[in-house]
């Protein structure tokens, strides 16, 4: 196909393709679909190689959270069955954090639940940082704790931290029909807040949430725009208990059009598989591997992953390999991460109906597994 290899021609220079050109992936037909993976993992393997970078998530605190993001199992008035605990202590945390590293994770995220951070917050967490990493030599600790206000970056770098999380979620057209508590242009302050105190962005989507194509393709370029080391994908988990139950919107094939427009989009950041891969791509997984270079170990904050030695095995047999801590994520030209690294004059400072004929899934909700274990909770966790 003429656009494939376009596609390909401009992610190997870096590129910026036409919203037409991002359009026409997601449009593509199952009969393409195995042609535009090839292509999209080309671009993939000329950045990242066979890596693959493992992220493992410990949730920090739980449920009771303020917002009112209808795809949270932990938003304002959630009646999702979840765990609810408040701040975890740092030692708590260093030993939920080692059980990923033990797993073959480099990076561990950091997650609070809340609007944002106070002070005091950036206090535990800064404690919290020092903790794992003193244990932990060559981690990365990448914090996610919401909304920033002056000086919390800054002070979250000092600590230690090394990127900073905080989702767009949607397109800008859309945030106020999934978000009314806070405004689409707060998440792009914060990121600017991050970059600005020197601290790797990291900032994704979900998908699934009764979005256009339009829609999606708004926020990447959106992404794109912010330029974060990292670009997390989300597909929608439809929590019982949430306004977005309903919306089973996704099939593999949709999920594998989508991460091939953001591999295109965005073709030297570090695209991750994040929640919901095992729900929506189930044992399509392997060729999602092909266009993100990196995912989430184990269990997610609120529901449970596959078995961490699942995903090894799975990424074994797929022909690549976990990428160590002695290897450097991201191309030399985006290696120095934080503000004024990239080239481009990018900006400083854990889910519609389907296309091409492709049919929306029927509910699932056996699909979704509540977690139940890790952090917060008696039982061992699953990394």
């Amino acid at each position: 196909m003429d656009l494939l290899n376009t596609l390909v021609d401009k992610g190997l220079r870096r590129e910026t393709p036409t919203r037409a050109e991002a359009l026409a992936v997601l449009a593509t037909s199952d009969d393409d679909l195995l042609d535009v993976v090839a292509a999209a993992g080309k671009v993939r393997r000329h950045w990242f190689g066979r890596r693959v970078k493992l992220n493992y998530l410990v949730n920090l605190k739980s449920g009771l959270c303020p917002e009112d993001c209808s795809y949270c199992s932990q938003r304002l008035g959630s009646k999702a069955d979840i765990l609810k605990y408040t701040w975890l202590k740092p030692d708590e945390a260093s030993q939920a954090a080692a059980a990923g590293l033990a797993g073959g994770a480099k990076r561990v995220c950091l997650v609070a639940s809340g609007r944002g951070p106070t002070d005091r917050d950036v206090d535990r967490v800064s404690d919290t940082i020092k903790a794992i990493k003193e244990r932990h030599e060559g981690v990365e600790v990448c914090a996610c704790l919401g909304l920033l206000s002056d000086g919390q970056a800054e002070r979250l770098r000092e600590a230690g931290a090394d990127a900073y999380n905080h989702n767009l979620n949607t397109s800008e057209s859309t945030y106020g029909d999934i978000t009314t508590t806070h405004t689409y242009a707060d998440r792009v302050d914060t990121v600017h807040k991050a970059h600005a105190a020197g601290l790797s962005a990291c900032s994704g989507l979900i998908a699934g949430m009764g979005e256009s194509d339009e829609d999606l393709v708004d926020v990447v370029f959106s992404l794109r725009e912010l330029d974060p080391d990292s670009v997390p994908v989300n597909f929608l988990i439809p929590f019982e208990g949430t306004p977005l139950a309903k919306e089973w919107n996704l099939t593999p094939q949709r999920c594998l059009r989508i991460l091939a427009m953001v591999r295109f989009v965005c073709p030297d950041v570090e695209v991750r598989i994040a929640g919901g891969r095992e729900v929506h791509l189930r044992t399509m997984q392997p060729l999602a591997l092909h266009l993100a270079n990196s995912i989430f170990l184990g269990d997610y904050l609120t529901s449970e992953g596959q078995a961490g030695k699942a995903d090894l095995e799975m990424i074994t047999d797929a022909g690549f390999e976990v990428e160590g801590t002695d290897r450097v994520t991201l191309p030399e030209h985006r290696a120095g991460g934080g503000c004024g690294s990239h080239e481009g004059g990018g900006a400083c400072g854990p889910a519609a109906a389907d296309s091409c004929g492709s049919a929306a899934e029927e509910a699932r909700p056996d699909l979704v597994a509540v977690r139940r274990r890790g952090a917060g909770t008696d039982l061992a966790p699953n990394a």
